[in-house]
């Protein structure tokens, strides 16, 4: 029973977490926002906490011997708009920031970041006022006005070209710790690697490990590129999400409630898709396997070639309707990460090099 419970905390933790982490506003670029929220989660596992000019935030957390690095990442960017122009009737024009899903924002609430945050919602131009084509085919983000209820003079009081804009929701729970909101991409890594550290906290591991929530990975996992040159580690595990199945969508063999997906592929060093699964197997901890035969598109990409290159891993949490506003995962999969993570960096032995000559 107190092992149960013990899950149960640790589940309920990370959903307080992972909550108002989506609540933040971060969109690429501009995550200084969300700097204090992540240092405070993280805080409290970590020996030493600290940031780069770029907001990425390292957390971490000394080994016996120190004789080795590892790095773990998770992005902490959303997607987003920005805004590109003020019309003469006080609607605002937007671009996208990163892969937005234009189909999803008619109706959605937003919240536009100007001089103050200022409410408003996202409309179309009337079907009337569009050519013949265009009414055949799927609104286009140049075709979506937000409208804040203001005339063009007093928007410009609060609202400026390049302001950015991100969606309004707030995180629901469905049944079976099942969560839903926006920007879990990829913050749901992000109270992963809380779950790591605190679990780590109860382990022995020879290894410093640092923990870092990276900057600006859907524009070009750039953050990664500036940390992992910043720590050359000899190692680097990326936690990200991925597609999961659903009821209409059964293309990705991926299930939400089933544990992790381990990634295999040239993106990924052999040795630690190994070890990753070895642990898993033997902590009976539930994961995946998620072949990519090509570049994950994650910080894993920008791992692999940093300096001399790092040997790579990346572990996913299962995740569906990714890039809207109601992203949704199953909790299980952000706790089952986060400790398949601390096993696997206590399971390695002190000579890496030895471990990564397969």
């Amino acid at each position: 029973m107190q092992e149960a419970k013990t899950k149960n905390q640790q589940i309920e933790q990370s959903k307080k977490f992972l909550s108002a982490l989506s609540a933040g506003s971060a969109v690429s670029g501009y995550e200084h926002g969300l700097l204090e929220m992540i240092a405070e989660g993280l805080r409290p596992y970590a020996d030493e906490l600290k940031h780069d000019a770029f907001y990425n935030v390292y957390a971490k957390k000394k080994g016996l011997t120190g004789q080795g690095t590892i790095l773990l990442s998770a992005h902490s960017d959303e997607i987003g708009l920005m805004i590109t122009d003020i019309d003469a009737l006080g609607f605002l024009h937007f671009a996208q920031i990163a892969g937005v899903d234009a189909k999803t924002l008619l109706g959605q609430e937003v919240v536009v970041h100007g001089r103050q945050a200022t409410p408003g919602l996202i409309v179309p131009i009337p079907e009337s006022l569009l050519s013949a084509d265009d009414r055949k085919k799927a609104a286009k983000i140049e075709n979506m006005r937000i409208d804040i209820g203001w005339t063009q003079d007093q928007a410009r009081e609060r609202v400026s070209i390049g302001d950015t804009v991100t969606l309004k929701r707030t995180v629901s729970e469905l049944l079976n710790d099942c969560l839903t909101g926006k920007t879990f991409d990829d913050r749901a890594g992000v109270a992963a690697l809380a779950v790591c550290l605190e679990e780590l906290s109860k382990l022995r591991h020879h290894h410093d490990v640092v923990a870092v929530a990276t900057v600006q990975e859907e524009v070009g996992v750039r953050g990664a590129s500036i940390s992992a040159y910043r720590l050359n580690p000899d190692l680097a595990i990326a936690v990200d999400v991925t597609h999961a199945v659903t009821s209409d969508y059964k293309a990705e063999p991926i299930e939400m409630g089933k544990g992790p997906a381990i990634a295999l592929g040239p993106n990924i060093h052999p040795a630690l898709y190994r070890k990753l699964c070895d642990v898993a197997l033997e902590q009976r901890l539930p994961y995946q396997s998620d072949p990519n035969p090509g570049v994950t598109g994650t910080d894993a990409r920008a791992f692999q070639i940093t300096q001399s290159g790092i040997p790579t891993g990346l572990v996913s949490i299962p995740l569906r309707y990714m890039h809207t506003s109601v992203e949704t995962l199953h909790m299980r999969d952000v706790v089952h990460t986060g400790k398949l993570l601390a096993y696997f960096i206590a399971a390695l032995p002190e000579d890496l090099e030895g471990m990564l000559c397969y």
